[in-house]
């Protein structure tokens, strides 16, 4: 009645159960909190506080969310609270962002109501493509 199988199971994983393909972004929910610098190779959402500098592929930060260190993004939409430079490609300051930092970008849009206390520099061409490098560091590439 009662039989062992003399064959073990293993366990099915999520992301193979339902065929999904791995996450192409990462998740800070808003009741996290971290200490320490972030390095992402793929796109990171940041809806809770982080406390370090954040270098990734793109940033979206949400409206509620905190983030004081530098941020180092080939884009970046930024909504929430920084409190330390930026460097972006492509930067979205959306209305609610409060910014104090200084901010370097290479294509730059600012809502109406957002505050950015720092100084605004345009990068061209090969002093733009810093962050681009430095991701390249992170995901493993060393023909950089």
């Amino acid at each position: 009645m009662f039989s062992k199988s003399s064959k073990s199971q293993r366990p099915v994983l999520p992301a193979s159960a339902t065929g999904a393909r791995k996450t192409p972004f990462s998740l800070i929910g808003g009741d996290v909190s971290i200490t320490g610098d972030l390095m992402a190779s793929a796109d990171l959402h940041i809806d809770g506080a982080v406390r370090g500098d954040i270098v990734c592929a793109a940033l979206v930060q949400g409206p509620d969310s905190c983030v004081i260190g530098h941020v180092t993004a080939s884009s970046a939409r930024l909504a929430g609270l920084v409190d330390g430079s930026i460097t972006a490609e492509e930067l979205t300051v959306e209305s609610s962002a409060r910014i104090t930092g200084d901010v370097t970008y290479k294509r730059i849009s600012i809502e109406a109501g957002s505050r950015i206390d720092g100084r605004l520099t345009h990068r061209d061409g090969e002093e733009a493509a810093a962050p681009a490098a430095e991701l390249k560091l992170i995901a493993g590439d060393s023909a950089a």
